[in-house]
């Protein structure tokens, strides 16, 4: 619903597996080739080339504003940009942006990069200055990739669906351990 409240000509979903009843009306839907993720987003990219720039978000930085998006994607705020980077707090990237998708750049920008690893992120930063491209930084915000950081994702948005999504769950696994354990002493 975020990327929804962000002005664009297109919006495309990069799946794996086909679409169920919750994909919202005007996405386009893109099957995902095999291969590592390095070469999956590199894909994205060949399936968005075109005029319009292309920005791929993370699906798992629920804290994510459509406001952080709106100004740097905004006509004032893509002139002179060639790219968009959204280092992700574990050293990754939670949205990576082409103000000219083009398949070749993307290959040469992400074929390669170790992905999910604590470096990701300066890799892809590195060649992209390699490739002398101009980049707007986005803010750093934290991938949802385990208990410790859905908490901490939780408590920058209290008020969240996450946030409250998450507390049941931690809430029903914590109950559910709590009987367990008063099963076992009892």
């Amino acid at each position: 619903m975020t990327l929804e409240q962000v002005p664009a000509s297109r919006r495309v979903l990069v799946l794996d597996g086909l679409p169920g009843r919750w994909l919202r009306p005007g996405w386009d839907v893109v099957p995902q080739p095999g291969g590592g993720l390095d070469y999956r987003l590199a894909a994205a990219f060949a399936a968005a080339a075109g005029p319009a720039p292309a920005l791929l978000v993370g699906m798992d930085t629920p804290q994510l504003a459509a406001r952080t998006l709106a100004e740097a994607l905004a006509p004032a705020g893509r002139a002179g940009v060639d790219a968009w980077f959204g280092p992700a707090t574990d050293g990754g990237f939670w949205a990576f942006g082409l103000a000219r998708p083009d398949a070749r750049l993307a290959g040469r920008l992400l074929c390669g990069v170790p992905m999910s690893t604590a470096t990701t992120g300066a890799a892809l930063r590195a060649r992209l200055a390699a490739e002398g491209l101009r980049v707007w930084e986005l803010p750093e915000l934290t991938d949802v990739d385990t208990p410790a950081t859905a908490d901490d994702v939780a408590a920058l948005s209290p008020g969240s669906r996450f946030a409250a999504t998450w507390r049941d769950a931690r809430d029903a696994r914590d109950g559910r351990d709590a009987r367990v354990e008063s099963a076992l002493v009892g």
